[in-house]
């Protein structure tokens, strides 16, 4: 027994790799059960696999005793969103925007809008905060997240009960919107660590308005259409094989990460206009239909960095400190319910009517609901603390015992992670929630035999079919169905 205690090894990094691998290999087993039989994402799970192996629990997971603090939660945030932002991209139709534009704008502008300044009104009335405070953190719970959308509306059964129109529509805006929240949090931001507004103003427009977001979208767009040529010019002259195409992929979306964050630009806005300038004339889609490179991603990255997230869950910050003497657990659950009704499905049914995608209020009630808070509001507020605390993107790997903003960063952080967790438990449920809700609606004779098993669109929207069915504009196609066609 001493020779075999001497060879083992169970130090909590490679147990973590064992558990972590172990997690995902039974998920690939029983992927198709889980996703069309019990409805569930990877999301829900991987986060509680972090939290039952994570420190408050058995202890297994804790990358704080790695040295994994603030600063590379932050770049692997980075680095796994912008490869979804730009997988969004690829993935949408070609030439998407050119047809789609208003009702994207419309989620973008009005509903994010609204979203923001709501959930802001929260937050200072709850928690008492100062109203630039709650500017942030609202800021940080305004978009909706790539990496939850796209587990729901991209590889599940229950995807292709949701009409197309409408899962382009909100792809397309969970791509955009992590990039467009940079405006909405450096507003608060600014006013709060700015010595006048003039200053705070002249550096958000400058700053935040034209060189992030404007320079960074436009840049992206050109590097995505650089690239798309570039592979093409190869691919003809067979210097490079279809096999390496996902190692392309791949590499574009770290490419666009890379320069983003050097010139300090919009990561999001950078990378998504990357990925769909790169995939704009339908060329790469074509070639690569077969592969499922969003299934890949999924897997490999953003199930690992949900599993990290319920290991690294601020606990003991949910209850009061010197700090946030008003933070209680039934608070947070107060906060997360009214951000939950509030945040989306007000303004979304009252301008249902500008919204070309959306047809029925049941469609408008859908939309609504989805908009998770993930990984991309994990982002935003680390960037916020960082800037809070050292007035530039690079946050320190631990919060300052002093600083003059000292409350607004203890504030920030347990909230939006308290709003996260909730949000990947109640949108990754949600699935599964409609469709046995779905289920039992129906007369008994025409229910499925498995419960939740249905295949036909849901009720009260609009499917087209026939020879006008609303289709993935195939990949080699120039067509996506307008949604101002009335036809269905």
């Amino acid at each position: 027994m001493a020779w075999i205690d001497k060879q083992l090894e169970p130090t909590p990094t490679h147990l973590t790799y064992l558990i972590l691998s172990t997690f995902l290999i039974l998920y690939v087993l029983f992927s198709q059960f889980i996703r069309n039989r019990l409805h569930l994402s990877e999301p829900p799970l991987a986060t509680l696999i972090g939290i039952i192996f994570g420190p408050e629990s058995l202890d297994v997971i804790d990358p704080t005793s790695w040295g994994w603090e603030d600063n590379i939660t932050q770049e692997a945030t980075r680095l796994i969103l912008s490869v979804q932002v730009f997988a969004v991209g690829v993935e949408l139709p070609r030439k998407y925007f050119t047809r789609h534009w208003r009702s994207v704008a419309m989620l973008l502008g009005p509903v994010m809008t609204f979203g923001w300044l709501v959930s802001a009104l929260f937050v200072y009335l709850i928690f008492k905060t100062e109203f630039t405070t709650a500017l942030i953190v609202s800021a940080c719970l305004t978009p909706t997240d790539p990496v939850l959308a796209a587990s729901v509306l991209n590889t599940s059964q229950f995807a292709h009960r949701v009409p197309r129109r409408l899962r382009h529509m909100l792809s397309a805006e969970s791509g955009c919107n992590d990039g467009i929240s940079f405006p909405f949090l450096y507003i608060g931001i600014y006013f709060l660590v700015q010595q006048s507004a003039g200053s705070a103003i002249k550096e958000w427009v400058l700053g935040t308005l034209l060189w992030q977001c404007l320079f960074g979208t436009v840049l992206g767009a050109i590097i995505g259409v650089s690239a798309n040529h570039a592979l093409r010019i190869a691919h003809g002259s067979s210097y490079v094989g279809s096999s390496f195409f996902f190692v392309f992929y791949f590499l574009m979306a770290l490419f666009c990460t890379g320069v983003a964050s050097t010139l300090g630009t919009d990561d999001f806005l950078l990378a998504f206009g990357a990925g769909t300038g790169f995939a704009w004339d339908g060329w790469f889609a074509n070639k690569t239909k077969d592969a499922h490179l969003p299934d890949i991603l999924d897997l490999l990255l953003n199930a690992s960095m949900f599993v990290y997230f319920g290991a690294i869950i601020p606990w003991d910050k949910f209850v009061a400190t010197e700090f946030t003497p008003e933070f209680s657990p039934w608070k947070l659950v107060g906060l997360l319910v009214l951000i939950l009704l509030f945040r989306r499905l007000p303004i979304v049914l009252a301008l249902k009517r500008w919204i070309p995608d959306i047809k029925t209020y049941r469609e408008a009630l859908f939309c609504g609901h989805f908009g998770p808070m993930g990984l991309g509001a994990l982002f935003l507020v680390i960037e916020a603390t960082a800037h809070l605390e050292t007035d530039t993107s690079l946050p320190l790997p631990h919060p300052p015992a002093h600083h003059p903003n000292k409350v607004a960063i203890e504030t920030i952080y347990p909230i939006v992670c308290f709003i996260i967790l909730g949000s990947i438990m109640v949108h990754g449920l949600s699935v599964a929630f409609i469709s046995v809700g779905s289920h039992y609606s129906r007369p008994k004779g025409e229910r499925a035999p498995l419960i939740g098993g249905e295949m036909d669109g849901l009720d009260a929207m609009v499917h087209q079919e026939g020879s006008d069915a609303e289709s993935d504009p195939s990949v080699n196609s120039d067509e996506d169905p307008d949604p101002t066609d009335g036809r269905g």
